[in-house]
């Protein structure tokens, strides 16, 4: 029956112990770093499992109703291929560019589909009978009419297939022989929307075509007459043949000038070279082109055989002898007519060089007027050949646009279709409508349902700031829970008061033994003299708490005594039907002694000193010097000393009397106190450095504690009780 309970503690709230005991204390107020988990979110949706299921059935309800109460909307699809290119009967291209090179393009047509003008078009096509049946759904007593384009609007659908070129053209109506009609009359006024924009804009162009075709008729006609005159004004008749005559001129010219060139380079280099043998006095007969002369030859071999005689001679005669004489005339003549020679070689080649340089002159002369010319005629034909070049490719315009004109035309007078019908409309089977869609409508009833449901319990939930759950006292508290007291059934309040002991409620009596070893789990609390306990707000079971816990501490062999510090009003004498003639009040005023007021072994172990009736100036008494000493006495006379205090909220003797006890225990009434206040008390124990035991859970309401506390409380518990209290009840006649 001691061993303690374990509680599970939060990160805020650190315990010396690793299996999550509530035997610890908090370092410091404010440690909330404990968040709420998936299973507190599950606690908190189980606890108001009745909001959820409230909200779910009237969701589904509305649901089930909407769906049951549709009119049944039946569906007729008709598909329709669209060509990526339209069709050619010539090779020519089409007016317009009706190529599907992407989506953008497809959906372009889609659009087109879904236009207003279609709309009209189709609802223009349903007129007598087939109007009436179409509108007949539609027509509400006391409502504005529709008109037929409005529904038709409203109830078409245009979906393209993934993937593909091919486009649905879907109609729902209660009449499925109505819809499948509606879905064909939208792709025949498609297919004939696009003959008619095909045939406008085919003869648009048409038209545009004739007006270039007399424009560039004009513009060739002009040019072939620039042409004319201007082979008139320089009266040729092919400009083509007199640049090939000239040409071939300026060829011959160019070879006639070169080869004088080279005629008067070589005369040139001859007649320096007589110039500079003629300068320095050399024999001219030494150069190869004048030594290549017969006569310079036969005079030259002459004069050396007469040398070679001459020599002979003198060697046998004298230099008057005959011979000798006549060799030295005939030696003298030839080397006359050998200088008379070389002279009129020398003049020869003067007369060469000069005749060469006159030549080449004459014929850079006549090449330059020939380029000259060719100049001339080179401007004439750039004119000539652009007046041509443009009379040529207008020309070349004209037959191209004249083709263009007629091929237009024809494609335009020819029946294509880019568009090909793949499987009309069918009327659709009875039964078999499309709305209301039943599974879908219950599974989104269903859903929402259980959607809002979920939503407005935890709407529930956060707008409910009451503590009630571990997470509240250890995260938003900040204190460290110590001890859950589960709810009591009606009974007197003396008798609630000594629970503990009359076994009244067993799972309350243990609830208190729990908390009775939590305490002695720590040195600081199990070895504290004297625990003062206080509450947020009257009605939280403070007294009731103090009594009982004194109670069972009394059960274990010790010397307890109760002090009731409510000097506003006090509740410990009532708890065991005592009166409330002398206490506190006397002692401090130095009206009676200790031993006067204490009311002895009101139970086994356990003394109470009652207040003495209510005080006018209760803190001023708690502040006095003889309430002081009144404790320390005490403290000599007994184990332990229980404190009751007034409520924090309301007033601050608690505050008053908590430096002069050991520690203090904080009280809770489950789901009753706000968590703002309770937080507020609890900052105030702790901001005055007295040990905080930990919070006391009271009232805990056993329906629901399976919500907050499964871990310790749920049916097994309760049985288990049963047959203690059974037991219990029997042994005593053994």
């Amino acid at each position: 029956m001691d061993s303690p309970q374990k509680f599970p503690q939060s990160s805020g709230a650190p315990s010396d112990y690793g299996d999550g005991s509530y035997g610890g204390y908090p370092s410091g107020y404010g440690d909330t770093s404990s968040q709420r988990s998936l299973h507190d979110y599950l606690l908190i949706l189980r606890e108001r499992i009745w909001y959820i299921v409230v909200v779910f059935l009237v969701v589904f309800s509305s649901a089930l109703v909407f769906t049951l109460s549709q009119t049944k909307i039946y569906e007729g699809t008709a598909t329709v291929q669209i060509y990526r290119n339209e069709p050619l009967v010539m090779g020519g291209a089409p007016v317009i560019d009706t190529s599907i090179r992407g989506a953008e393009d497809l959906n372009t047509l889609v659009k087109t589909l879904e236009s207003r003008s279609i709309v009209q078009k189709v609802a223009d096509r349903i007129t007598g009978e087939d109007l009436r049946n179409f509108m007949r759904p539609y027509e509400k007593e006391g409502a504005a009419p529709l008109g037929a384009a409005e529904v038709l609007a409203r109830n078409r659908k245009i979906s393209p297939l993934r993937q593909t070129l091919i486009v649905a053209v879907q109609y729902r109506h209660p009449d499925p022989l109505v819809a499948a009609r509606v879905a064909n009359l939208f792709v025949d006024e498609f297919m004939a929307h696009n003959a008619r924009v095909r045939i406008d804009e085919g003869m648009k162009a048409v038209e545009d075509l004739q007006i270039h075709v007399e424009q560039q008729k004009k513009k060739v006609e002009e040019l072939a007459l620039k042409l004319q005159d201007y082979r008139e004004q320089n009266q040729q008749v092919s400009l083509k043949e007199t640049e090939n005559i000239v040409t071939d001129k300026l060829k011959a010219l160019n070879a006639q000038v070169t080869q004088a060139s080279a005629i008067l380079s070589a005369a040139e280099i001859r007649w320096k070279q007589v110039q500079e043998r003629q300068a320095s006095g050399e024999d001219l007969a030494e150069l190869p082109f004048i030594a290549s002369q017969s006569l310079i030859g036969q005079l030259t071999q002459q004069i050396a055989g007469l040398n070679i005689t001459l020599a002979q001679l003198s060697e046998r005669y004298r230099d008057k002898h005959p011979r000798m004489i006549e060799t030295r005339n005939s030696l003298a003549q030839a080397q006359r007519e050998l200088d008379r020679a070389l002279k009129s070689a020398a003049a020869t080649i003067e007369a060469e060089y000069q005749t060469a340089l006159r030549n080449e002159r004459e014929a850079r002369d006549a090449l330059a007027q020939q380029e000259e010319q060719s100049l001339l005629l080179g401007r004439s034909s750039v004119y000539y050949d652009a007046l041509r070049r443009e009379f040529t490719i207008n020309e070349q315009l004209l037959q191209a646009i004249v083709g263009r004109m007629r091929e237009t035309g024809y494609q335009t007078t020819t029946e294509i279709q880019r568009v090909r019908i793949m499987d009309p409309a069918a009327p659709a089977a009875e039964g078999n409508y499309v709305q209301p869609n039943i599974p879908l409508n219950l599974a989104i009833g269903f859903v929402g349902g259980l959607g809002l449901g979920l939503c407005f319990a935890l709407f529930v939930a956060f707008i409910d700031d009451r503590v009630k759950s571990s997470f509240d006292i250890e995260s938003v508290v900040g204190l460290p829970l110590i001890g859950i007291i589960p709810q009591i059934k009606k009974m007197e309040q003396p008798d609630k008061a000594q629970i503990a002991i009359n076994n009244a409620d067993r799972q309350v009596a243990e609830a208190f033994l729990t908390l009775h070893s939590s305490l002695r789990l720590k040195d600081e609390s199990k070895n504290a003299q004297c625990i003062l306990l206080t509450s947020t707000i009257p009605g939280e079971g403070k007294s009731f708490t103090t009594t009982n816990l004194a109670l069972t501490y009394a059960s274990h062999g010790e010397r307890v005594l109760v002090i009731d510090c409510d000097l506003r009003k006090p509740n410990i004498h009532k708890s065991f039907r005592r009166e409330n003639l002398k206490g506190v009040i006397d002692v401090c005023a130095g009206t009676a002694s200790i031993d006067d007021v204490i009311l002895k072994d009101v139970q086994s172990g356990l003394d109470i000193m009652p207040t003495g009736g209510r005080a006018k100036n209760p803190t001023q008494i708690l502040n006095s010097k003889n309430f002081e000493l009144m404790l320390l006495d005490l403290r000599k006379r007994y184990d332990r000393i229980f404190i009751d205090t007034p409520p924090l909220a309301a007033v601050s003797d608690a505050l008053v009397i908590l430096p002069l006890a050991d520690g203090s225990i904080f009280t809770i009434f489950f789901n009753k106190v706000r968590r703002k206040a309770a937080q507020h008390c609890a900052r105030k124990l702790l901001e005055a450095n007295v040990p905080v035991y930990g919070a006391v859970l009271n009232g805990l309401n056993l329906a629901v504690s399976g919500y907050y506390y499964a871990q310790y409380y749920d049916k097994s518990y309760k049985d288990y009780y049963v047959v203690m209290a059974k037991e219990d009840a029997v042994e005593p006649t053994r």
